[in-house]
């Protein structure tokens, strides 16, 4: 009895789907098409790891949980293939402040400070490029 209900019930999705208005269908077909373009874009994002370079001429390296701050400092901090976040270390030019970054492509990163609990503004880095 169980295998002739759950029949009648794939039977009657599929008829529900046939005779669904053709709106309702490239809606849905529109929402799965922009959730898997969506999850492209983060997949073409590799990682956060590597050189970035500001505009103002900063530098910094990610390495996993490693990260040479601006400064020349080593530190640890928390990383996320897409993100990472520490603390400037005490006698550091950026000690007392939580610096926060989000790669958005594989060339752009934005990086926001925290200061005495205030949000800097957001700055835009970019990977280092290499000169010869």
């Amino acid at each position: 009895m169980a295998a002739d209900e759950a029949a009648e019930t794939r039977y009657d999705a599929i008829m529900r789907f046939l005779t669904m208005p053709m709106s309702r269908i490239t809606t849905g077909v529109a929402t799965t098409v922009a959730a898997v373009l969506s999850m492209t874009c983060v997949a073409l994002a590799d990682r956060i790891d590597g050189d970035w370079c500001s505009a103002t001429g900063k530098h910094l390296r990610i390495e996993g949980a490693r990260i040479t701050i601006p400064s020349g400092a080593e530190i640890t901090g928390q990383y996320d293939r897409h993100a990472f976040r520490y603390n400037g270390p005490e006698g550091d030019p950026e000690a007392g402040q939580t610096i926060e970054m989000r790669q958005l492509s594989e060339e752009e990163m934005l990086l926001q400070r925290t200061v005495g609990g205030q949000t800097q503004p957001i700055e835009n880095w970019r990977r280092c490029q290499a000169i010869s």
